[in-house]
């Protein structure tokens, strides 16, 4: 009895795990990540990287639902958790903190997942951004091309315009963008961007305190903030999947519509997805997305 525990025992051991939580280091702060391997493949056999949302994680609802439907369709998937400046983060960025981050951090982060998962094997790497995440993972294809990413996926992408931007943050707070601003752009042009402005609207936190970077990270006008002005730089095979009843980036479809025709750039539309892909629009989400990576 003894010896076929430990048999069973070891046999364990020695069986990779589908599903499992893995770590690495990025300027003295660690980097979560759930890692879902799919049936009888490993690492070396390709890999989805996944990055979530606007102050979002890794194990929300649509998140959990992609890497499920990708592990069904046989592919490995790494959901990322973006630190946004705290060590080890799981769940929702809590508003109570202090904002240090701004979206291009974004970028040394996947830097550091796609170094770690080369040490791991991996050499057919796909990055999927989601909202937020989309538009850094366009930012990322655009700026830091990597041999070893071959396909990007943007799903319902973020766009970006600071005019409008003005308009929905003094709608949400109930107070004007441009004071916050101004202040945030005299702190960093007086050398002191990781100085606190406190008591202010940011982001979806209503009572927040930020440094001035971050504020002018998040707000200030860039076209390095908006997708579709990104597409016709990124050289890797991209995928783009926008919602049809999308009220979060509603100018999303109109912005790609209004591309010129780019021969590495598919776009695609499912009718009645909000902006989450709830209900059965995720399972859609992946089998649309499957199935192009399979062309």
């Amino acid at each position: 009895m003894i010896t076929r525990l430990l048999v069973l025992a070891i046999a364990l051991l020695a069986t990779p795990l589908q599903a499992e939580e893995v770590l690495t280091r990025h300027r003295g702060i660690t980097l979560n990540g759930n890692l879902e391997l799919a049936p009888d493949k490993g690492l070396e056999d390709g890999v989805i990287v996944i990055a979530h949302g606007l102050l979002a994680h890794n194990r929300m609802e649509l998140v959990v639902a992609l890497q499920r439907g990708f592990r069904k369709h046989g592919y490995s998937t790494l959901a990322v958790n973006f630190s946004l400046g705290i060590d080890n983060r799981h769940g929702m960025f809590d508003c109570r903190k202090l904002h240090t981050h701004r979206p291009a951090d974004a970028l040394d982060e996947l830097d550091a997942w796609i170094g770690w998962l080369k040490t791991q094997g991996a050499t057919d790497i796909t990055l999927l951004g989601h909202s937020q995440g989309g538009a850094q993972v366009a930012l990322y294809a655009a700026e830091r091309p990597d041999a070893a990413v071959g396909a990007v996926v943007l799903l319902a992408p973020a766009t970006f315009d600071a005019d409008r931007a003005a308009v929905a943050y003094e709608q949400r707070f109930g107070a004007p963008l441009a004071p916050v601003l101004t202040r945030a752009e005299e702190l960093l042009h007086g050398g002191r961007g990781e100085t606190p402005i406190d008591r202010i609207g940011f982001l979806s936190c209503p009572d927040a305190s930020a440094t001035a970077s971050s504020v002018i990270g998040w707000y200030a006008p860039s076209p390095l903030r908006n997708t579709p002005t990104l597409l016709p730089r990124i050289r890797q095979r991209t995928l783009v999947v926008a919602a049809g009843a999308d009220d979060v980036v509603p100018d999303l479809a109109q912005q790609l519509n209004s591309l010129p025709p780019q021969r590495n750039l598919t776009m695609e539309a499912l009718d009645g997805a909000d902006h989450f892909f709830l209900d059965l629009y995720a399972e859609e989400a992946v089998d649309t997305i499957a199935a192009w990576l399979e062309r």
